[in-house]
């Protein structure tokens, strides 16, 4: 069993996916094997996480997930815990529970486990045993609104809570809640102010949904426990079914630090980053969001910066604060040369540049108004399409309402399926596609789907978008892939924000502050 950190990378595997391990284990090992180990452990995590717990509450479902909660009861009582258990029931037409789950239930009867039809009154750690994967939480449905109103229960207690496997009424693949009174929870924070006392332990497998979308705040601290099947198999031998993502780790991206890099290095050895943004109108003046994107490539450790601001731009010759911009006019750019970031507060003006912009640029990062641009218009679509048949570098940094723009759907559509959103994108237009949001998405033509661990909720403020993208253009400068530069950015802009969230608790941090790293 091991906690799950931003340190290394694990396989992810889906529910269709998880079932197919599942069966071929059933194949291999001794009946009621896995519901064992798996009770075990969720038994020795509960007790690690309040071994001074003097009531344990275990709410059991009808499936094999409460199973796994009556195999826990059983070993915490035989420990010595008071343990007591509600169970949901048989479902409408149901006779008995499956094999194993009925075993579970079983042994933990013969024990003496205390059986009840109510919560307890008072309770120090609660334990969810369910729902599973696959399972939908539907209070129309026969034991819905029995389940629901337990939730409630743990939702309003001050009690740790461990979710075994997954959190009741959370999709497993996509982390998207099925109930419209969970997102409540999320959209009101009211996770955020118990995130340290919920838990979560996936079994077997990891599962996606743990780690994008609304899956980080119902999860909270995520265990996991391969019950002894090992998912990297000895070279001639396979699993049923391959992971359909990569959670990232650091063990995956490479350090970008000036001090690696040769003593006789000049400038033009880190590259050359323009930036083309930053619309200015009568009523209008987005420069902040060009500026800001310049600054992180600047701070990231690009050799030079440029900035081509748009529209009735100011007449900046200099940024005083940051001297080191050199202010350009579009047309003057070398475009073929330089890694382009472009979109950032670029506004309608951006549309012009649009068409250079794709020809031209071998090395490309769109963000923001190129994405709504290009959302619009057939022709530059065709023209981002093609750059990867000429062997151009392109990575889109897409929020949820550019990437539906992009696709013709709606934000919610996208947060409701985060990854197949980001691989649709990359597939549609031949690019490096990186979804923001809740646990980023990293998606390429025919690449793993990587998700990303790092970062909270310090990043939603504005501006920490155009810092992103700054970040993948100084990475893509230096010479590294676009998948790369975006993953390496990715990671390194949340655990920015990761490291002054700890350092600086109850400070925001600024999208100005973030471009210039932690410790500024």
């Amino acid at each position: 069993m091991q906690k799950i950190s931003s340190l290394t990378s694990h396989p992810l595997h889906d529910i269709a996916g998880t079932r197919l391990i599942e069966q071929q284990m059933a194949g291999e090992l001794v009946p009621h094997t896995l519901m064992q180990r798996a009770g075990l452990s969720v038994a020795r995590l509960a007790l690690a996480l309040a071994p001074h717990a003097r009531c344990i509450w275990i709410a059991c479902g009808p499936g094999n997930n409460g199973g796994d909660g009556f195999e826990a009861a059983l070993h915490l009582h035989q420990w010595g815990k008071s343990v007591v258990v509600t169970w949901t029931g048989l479902p409408s037409g149901k006779t008995e529970l499956p094999p194993d789950a009925q075993a579970s239930r079983q042994r933990a009867l013969t024990a003496g486990v205390a059986m009840a039809s109510e919560p307890p009154q008072g309770f120090d750690l609660c334990i969810d045993a369910l729902l599973g994967i696959g399972a939908v939480l539907d209070p129309a449905r026969p034991g819905g609104t029995m389940m629901q109103e337990w939730l409630d229960v743990m939702e309003c207690s001050p009690a740790l809570r461990l979710s075994v496997d997954v959190p009741t009424g959370l999709n497993a693949d996509t982390g998207k809640p099925s109930l419209k009174k969970t997102t409540k929870y999320i959209a009101n924070n009211a996770y955020a102010a118990c995130a340290n006392r919920l838990f979560t332990l996936s079994l077997l497998t990891l599962k996606p949904g743990l780690f994008t979308a609304s899956g980080r705040d119902c999860a909270g601290e995520v265990w996991f426990d391969d019950l002894g099947v090992s998912l990297t198999p000895p070279a001639g031998q396979s699993l049923a079914a391959e992971p359909c993502a990569w959670l990232l780790g650091a063990d995956r991206t490479c350090q970008t630090s000036r001090a690696k890099a040769a003593h006789a290095s000049h400038k033009g050895s880190f590259g050359d980053v323009a930036v083309i943004g930053g619309e200015s109108t009568v009523s209008t003046h987005m420069t902040g969001a060009a500026l800001l994107a310049a600054s992180a490539a600047l701070h990231a450790g690009a050799g030079r910066v440029f900035v081509a601001l748009l529209g009735k731009a100011p007449d900046l010759r200099v940024d005083t604060e940051q001297p080191e911009f050199m202010f350009r006019s579009p047309e003057a750019l070398d475009m073929a040369n330089q890694v382009i970031v472009c979109g950032c507060g670029g506004g309608q003006s951006v549309a012009s540049v649009l068409a250079k912009v794709l020809s031209t640029a071998r090395r490309l990062v769109l963000d923001a108004d190129a994405l709504n641009a290009i959302a619009t218009d057939p022709q530059l679509q065709t023209q981002l399409k093609a750059r990867h048949g000429r062997g151009y570098s392109t990575v889109l940094t897409p929020h949820p309402l550019e990437a539906a723009r992009l696709i013709g759907s709606s934000a919610a559509a996208v947060q409701a399926n985060r990854l197949e959103t980001a691989r649709q994108l990359a597939e549609r237009f031949s690019c490096l596609v990186v979804l923001k949001g809740s646990g980023t998405i990293l998606a390429g033509p025919g690449q793993n789907v990587l998700i990303n661990p790092t970062g909270n909720a310090l990043l939603a403020t504005a501006g920490t978008g155009d810092v992103l993208a700054g970040l993948i253009g100084a990475f893509l400068a230096r010479g590294q892939s676009s998948l790369d530069a975006a993953q390496n950015a990715v990671f390194e802009h949340g655990q920015r924000a990761d490291t002054w969230g700890a350092s600086r608790p109850g400070m925001a941090l600024t999208a100005s502050r973030l471009a210039r790293g932690p410790s500024a």
